[in-house]
């Protein structure tokens, strides 16, 4: 089954932190009406092994529970297992689908939204836009749905777009917030 996506009051934007980041960025924008996260991407195909995917990861946590209990080192290994699959399910997935050089840009993000700058003024107050990211170095790709708070022109005729998420899945969501605690830990460690 599909998680669904957080929708309605999100809290001020402010509450969440902000990182500088470079990161693959695909936008599309969706037209009035638009219903959220139904495959701006033209991704269906992949719909059902992603919903096989999510089912069997939650199998997996649920017996890593209770063997927890009964075997720490094999459940230890088992969780390692399990997180190289994933690692190689992500690397296999961007290989398939690789960002060109233009993808990638520096951003401000922050589990609340995006902001980032763009040639041109396409968007503008009020535009919803399908948002995917690619955060590297694990290369996750979560997705959501962004509404365009303000799009601020530059003087080389770009603008800094401020988005909000509007809707977004909850592990999408985690996905960020772990990137961005990893980032912070990495930026401690340079300094």
């Amino acid at each position: 089954m599909a998680e669904a996506p957080s929708n309605g009051s999100l809290p001020d934007r402010r509450d969440y932190f902000r990182i500088q980041d470079r990161i693959g960025l695909e936008i599309r924008k969706l037209e009035p009406g638009h219903s959220g996260l139904n495959d701006p991407f033209n991704e269906g195909h992949l719909n059902g092994l992603r919903d096989e995917l999510r089912r069997l990861d939650q199998d997996i946590r649920l017996h890593l529970a209770s063997l927890a209990e009964q075997d720490r080192l094999l459940t230890t290994l088992i969780k390692s297992l399990n997180g190289k699959l994933d690692t190689l399910a992500r690397i296999m997935a961007f290989e398939q689908n690789p960002l060109q050089q233009e993808q990638w840009q520096d951003v401000t993000l922050s589990e609340g939204g995006i902001a980032f700058f763009i040639t041109g003024t396409a968007y503008q107050a009020g535009d919803q836009l399908a948002v995917r990211m690619t955060l590297p170095p694990e290369l996750f790709r979560p997705q959501a749905v962004a509404e365009v708070i303000d799009a601020i022109p530059d003087r080389q005729g770009g603008s800094r777009i401020r988005t909000q998420f509007t809707s977004i899945h909850d592990s999408d969501r985690q996905q960020i917030a772990r990137h961005v605690m990893k980032w912070q830990v990495r930026q401690r460690k340079k300094n």
